[in-house]
């Protein structure tokens, strides 16, 4: 009934990783299981045999679905099931489509699905890092033109040692964690975050997932060659007219190369220019004419390529007049919207974000119900990318998977220099609306974003820069040019996107995109010493403004304060029915979050004025108190007794006045010494340590009379 193929691999710390095809969903073009572990993933591709009509694109969609069976758990919400993607499923999916995209043939148009499941779930083998192998083994085991195999693996720095695809422990106490896709011969994406580590620190982490991903595309080639899957489909998804494209490159590169040379520096002016190219030669032919427009429009699109790249291999300019290592002007604000908590415009050249910071409370944390990860987050950052930042007409609905991307990557970039949990009480929601955009908003969202959270007061280890580095290479004559500072139409142009971000000590994050063969690890570390130098003049232009955090919050932001105590003091502070925090609230108009964390009572209040903190605070301090002899109190008389009195010096804790310590004076009795519900200051002497109980004095708190000198 089945024709089962399966091949296995081992990482370099002998764990293994097995790839099995011909028992599953075998009507798809091609599938494969994968295990590592007990994680085991379901990877399908299918093709349609026929192109997407008038397309000039490859039709990919890449679709990586956690289901919550594979860990035992049920979805949260009303339904009950899986929907939606989640953003961390989405970014996984783009990761893997990163690394399959570039290497689909050209003139392939046909729509294409790669579907990933997670069925079984283990964090000692997280599945990000195997859904690329997993996708890319099913695209080998089917006859889908595929120029593979690629995989991808996490490669992370642990105490010194580098580990490929570490454990969910093991990655939480990295300083450099990274996703990297690549072929056997080339890298092609490279996404992560570092804790302000160097260029070449990051280059030798490359080199190590290389050679890991080798193994795994060796192991996919012997798993096509055992399922005969080594022969692809054919296909004609292009109509061409060699004749049309030699006489369009022969009349209309030279006027194209001739308005590239004028360094137009304004984006709409320069487009319309090289519109107006095309649009003449159309306006021109006959009414008549049986020339495929369409067709003509395509190849004016590869001679618009090429006139651009030709003109920086051959004279070191660019479309907008600058130098390969210049940085567009730069101008910076902050503070600009009053009522915000942080605010700050960072304007580079035609790119633009506007970026605020909100201080939320421990309330305001944002939940996690996913099949791997459930939880929550106290730092979120959006991404927000409207139809006016490029002068287009789009509808405003919900972010799409490249708002999702670009603001984790922000995100990747500016928790790195986070004051640690324990000492930020906060929730903090950064916000970044491109407001214009001509090549890398992601990391103006990181430059306005550094400079929002210093305007907030949070206090940042150091403002974050970032830059976006683009490459032109002509693999015939082996010239290329490392361009700092991409405009958009460079990045569509070129060869490589290429962004990280970083402080003065070091890369917090980066992310890398190839879609040229034989990039070499001399040329990479050219490109990354390029783009320190331009990450720190961008640094240095933002520092005018704002060079360190606030020293305090804006007026109007919510105070915090986080208290630390015994968590058998939670249920007095809490009360009867939440009776006791309640009234707290209501009374100073503070916010109050009572938890335990490791065995312990902590309480975060919140306060938007000085004086509801202190309010809140001293009624806190009151009940968590814990009895410190010596220590004098505000006390009620609770009770009276013929001995004594037991008076209430701390809520819920009371101690027994004894006769003998109210005054200095011998009292005979009680009768009239002291009232019910009369306010005294005690002094807490001493705790007996087998009953617990507390013996209080008054008279230590008055003054001692003079003794009388006998004759």
């Amino acid at each position: 009934m089945f024709n089962i193929v399966t091949k296995t691999c081992k990482l370099p710390d002998g764990r293994e990783i097995t790839i099995e095809t011909g028992k599953m969903a075998r009507q798809a073009d091609g599938a494969v299981t994968l295990r590592m572990g007990n994680t085991m993933l379901l990877a399908t591709v299918v093709s349609k045999t026929e192109p997407v009509e008038g397309a000039d694109f490859m039709p990919l969609s890449v679709d990586y679905q956690e289901k919550f069976a594979s860990t035992g758990k049920v979805p949260g919400g009303f339904l009950k099931r899986e929907g939606k993607l989640s953003d961390y499923e989405v970014l996984i999916s783009r990761l893997v489509d990163r690394a399959l995209r570039p290497l689909f043939p050209d003139d392939f148009h046909a729509e294409t699905q790669v579907m990933i499941y997670l069925i079984s779930g283990d964090q000692n083998a997280l599945p990000d890092a195997l859904a690329a192998f997993a996708a890319s083994a099913a695209l080998s085991v089917s006859d889908i033109p595929w120029n593979g195999p690629i995989s991808e693996v996490r490669v992370a720095r642990v105490d010194g040692q580098f580990v490929i695809n570490p454990t969910l422990e093991q990655k939480e106490r990295a300083d450099i964690d990274l996703m990297v896709g690549a072929s056997i011969d080339n890298i092609l994406m490279v996404e992560g975050e570092m804790k302000e580590v160097s260029e070449d620190e990051m280059l030798e982490a490359l080199k190590t997932a290389h050679e890991a991903i080798k193994e795994q595309c060796r192991l996919q080639l012997e798993l096509a060659q055992a399922t005969g899957k080594t022969v692809k489909r054919t296909y004609q998804h292009e109509v061409n007219d060699e004749n049309l494209k030699k006489e369009l490159y022969d009349l209309l590169y030279p006027k194209v190369y001739e308005v590239a040379r004028q360094q137009i520096k304004n984006k709409k002016e320069r487009t319309a220019a090289f519109e107006k190219i095309l649009e003449d030669y159309l306006a021109a032919l006959p009414e008549d004419s049986a020339i495929d427009k369409e067709l003509v429009k395509r190849y004016y699109h590869g001679i618009h390529k090429k006139a651009a790249r030709d003109l920086v291999l051959n004279e070191g300019i660019r479309l907008d007049g600058r130098k390969t290592t210049e940085i567009r002007p730069i101008y910076t604000e902050v503070d600009l919207l009053p009522s915000t908590h942080g605010s700050a415009l960072f304007t580079r050249g035609e790119t633009q974000s506007l970026t605020t910071v909100t201080l939320g409370t421990k309330m305001d944390e944002q939940l996690i119900d996913g099949a791997m990860f459930s939880g929550s987050s106290k730092f979120i950052l959006h991404y927000n990318f409207p139809g006016f930042s490029t002068g287009e007409v789009k509808p405003n609905r919900g972010p799409g998977r490249r708002e999702v991307g670009h603001g984790n990557l922000a995100m990747r970039a500016l928790k790195q220099v986070l004051p640690p949990d324990d000492e930020n009480p906060y929730t903090i929601r950064v916000v970044s609306d491109i407001l214009e955009s001509n090549g890398s908003s992601s990391m103006a969202t990181v430059c306005a974003g550094s400079l929002a959270l210093m305007d907030a007061g949070v206090q940042i280890k150091g403002p974050v820069s970032g830059i976006a580095m683009g490459m032109i290479s002509d693999a015939q004559t082996g010239k290329y040019a490392i361009l700092s500072d991409i405009l958009g139409d460079e990045d569509h142009l070129g060869d490589m996107d290429f962004k990280t971000t970083g402080t003065e000590k070091g890369l917090t994050a980066c992310q890398m995109d190839l879609k040229v063969d034989g990039l070499t690890y001399e040329v990479l570390r050219e490109a990354l010493e390029q783009a320190r130098i331009g990450r720190l003049h961008i640094l240095n232009e933002m520092k005018k403004t704002l060079e360190a955090p606030r020293s305090d919050f804006k007026p109007h932001a919510p105070r915090a304060s986080t208290l630390i105590f015994e968590k058998e003091l939670i249920g007095a502070l809490i009360g009867p029915g939440g009776k006791v925090v309640q009234d707290i609230q209501n009374t100073s108009g503070a916010t109050v979050v009572i938890e335990e964390i490791n065995n312990q009572g902590v309480v975060s209040v919140f306060a938007t004025s000085k004086e509801s903190m202190e309010a809140a605070m001293k009624r806190i301090k009151a009940i968590i108190a814990v009895p410190e002899i010596g220590q004098v109190y505000d006390g009620i008389v609770k009770s009276i007794m013929p001995f004594g009195a037991f008076v209430e010096f701390m809520p819920g804790k009371d101690g027994l006045l004894h006769i003998s310590e109210i005054k200095w004076e011998r009292l005979e009795s009680m009768d009239g010494v002291l009232e019910v519900g009369e306010e005294i200051k005690v002094k807490l002497v001493d705790i007996d340590k087998k009953t617990g109980k507390f013996r209080l004095s008054r008279k230590v708190l008055l003054p001692r009379p003079s003794r009388k000198e006998t004759a």
